[in-house]
């Protein structure tokens, strides 16, 4: 099972009991009666202080522990005198298994910017703002996979590899292995895509969605947690080229059930985090309060954990579209002409507007349904007014949308017309038509964008700082 966790051994009664502990520096600094070591094996936020006597160890050997190297360190468990911790360790033996040159290694104790730290995103994680981060995406990510376990959802593996477009953005990564210096045509010079692998076009998947629903045309609640990418050109804050999906799919469910499920799982799923991760949303709540002493009053953030609970303890306002339009119309920011995006029926709502609804307006998250079907994907169940239709997305505060997702349209005929009104060829998605003629019945689901709540939940202003190896326009370094 290996040695005990550093997370383990601080939980533990002092009684001078032989100990092992293995993990890297944090700090090392001497005075004249001591030398205090801080080790941390990302267990855990906390280091643990293991302490040597001068004169104990070798200069040499000591030259070699350095922030960033890796130690074993055999001792006896003691209680601590110094304030922070409850148990440090009495060093009896150091073993170096690792050093780390510090002329060399990037990550000195200073205070490191954001945008640095994404340069050297294989260092990054022994910092404890990103094992902070990661720790609460294993937790999240955990959770996830245990509501939908709990409420009879079965795991579906939708591929990664596709021929359709879900989302009809067209802008996909394509898959090939043609020799792009030598590429087959057809007679009208086109690429011929029957010499490539699969004999025809494939891309990275954009969605699971649209197989997900086959697997709940058969198995009634399902849900996919995986990698989706979209080749969008984006440097956003809140865009990443490869991103972590979960998209559940209900037969059975409409657009009521839908919204009832979309407010239980986000709220049992932060609600899971704020009970387990207690340390880690400390320190970055922390953290983000250090960085808002800077900013004006009006621009700091509610304290992390506050924001947390109001989206677990409030029910979630819903309304419609139409109502929404009509609140921002008569919204002081409109009137005011402070919307950097005009606000009319019929527009794609921002995220300034989003904001103002839950921010400003109702003060608690939002869920808007029956929105525009001209700004609404195809695949969407049309209201009997054929104007709107039956979708639900998800508005939080500080980030906008979280999740979107919708009653699917059942109706056969209903559907074809949509899909041709959209320019999709019928013939690439015939399976996912053909499911309207075998047994159809009214079915929902929704999609949430997994990086976003981390991003929420960790309070981080960027979504490249929330995924281990982010990839965006010009960067696929790790």
């Amino acid at each position: 099972m290996g040695p005990l966790q550093i997370k383990e051994i601080l939980q533990t009664a002092p009684e001078q009991q032989s100990v092992v502990i293995k993990g890297w520096v944090r700090t090392k600094r001497e005075s004249k009666n001591a030398i205090f070591i801080a080790l941390n094996d990302g267990s855990t936020i906390h280091n643990i202080q293991a302490v040597a006597e001068p004169g104990q160890f070798s200069a040499e050997l000591l030259q070699t522990v350095t922030t960033g190297s890796c130690l074993k360190i055999t001792g006896k468990l003691v209680e601590s005198l110094g304030s922070g911790q409850s148990v440090e360790v009495k060093i009896e033996d150091i073993l170096v298994y690792g050093t780390a040159d510090p002329d060399a290694y990037p990550l000195q104790p200073k205070k490191h910017s954001l945008e640095f730290l994404r340069e050297i995103a294989h260092l990054r994680p022994r910092t404890n703002t990103f094992s902070a981060i990661l720790r609460i995406r294993h937790t999240l990510a955990f959770a996830v996979h245990q509501y939908f376990n709990d409420k009879g959802f079965f795991y579906l593996h939708t591929p990664i590899i596709t021929a359709s477009d879900a989302e009809g953005a067209g802008e996909m990564f394509r898959v090939t292995t043609l020799d792009l210096n030598k590429l087959p045509r057809t007679d009208e010079g086109a690429i011929n895509f029957k010499e490539d692998f699969f004999g025809r076009e494939a891309n990275l998947t954009v969605s699971g969605q649209l197989e997900g629903e086959l697997g709940a045309m058969a198995l009634s609640k399902i849900y996919t947690f995986g990698p989706t990418f979209r080749a969008e050109n984006s440097n956003t804050t809140r865009h990443l080229a490869e991103f972590w999906m979960i998209e559940p799919e209900m037969a059975f469910f409409e657009l009521e059930d839908n919204m009832d499920l979309a407010e239980d799982f986000v709220k049992t799923v932060i609600g899971y985090a704020l009970e387990n991760c207690k340390d880690d949303l400390n320190f970055l709540q922390n953290r983000l309060a250090e960085e808002d002493k800077n900013k004006p009053q009006n621009e700091r953030s509610i304290p992390l954990l506050e924001k947390l609970s109001f989206v677990v303890d409030n029910p979630f306002e819903r309304l419609t579209y139409t109502e929404a339009i009509d609140i921002l119309l008569k919204s002081k920011p409109h009137k005011e002409k402070k919307f950097q995006y005009p606000v009319g029926w019929g527009i794609d709502l921002s995220s300034e507007h989003e904001r103002y609804l839950v921010e400003k307006h109702f003060k608690k998250p939002v869920i808007l349904t029956n929105y525009p079907r001209e700004i609404k994907s195809f695949y969407m169940k049309l209201d009997e007014d054929g104007k709107t239709v039956r979708a639900m997305d998800v508005l939080f505060p500080g980030i906008g949308e979280i999740i979107g997702g919708s009653q699917r349209e059942d109706n056969y005929d209903k559907l074809l017309e949509r899909v041709h009104e959209v320019g999709i060829d019928p013939q690439t998605i015939w399976w996912y038509l053909e499911t309207r003629k075998f047994g159809t019945s009214p079915h929902s689901g929704f999609g949430l964008g997994f990086e976003r709540l981390v991003l929420f939940v960790t309070g981080m202003g960027n979504i490249r700082d929330v995924i281990p190896f982010p990839r965006y326009p010009k960067s696929a370094e790790f």
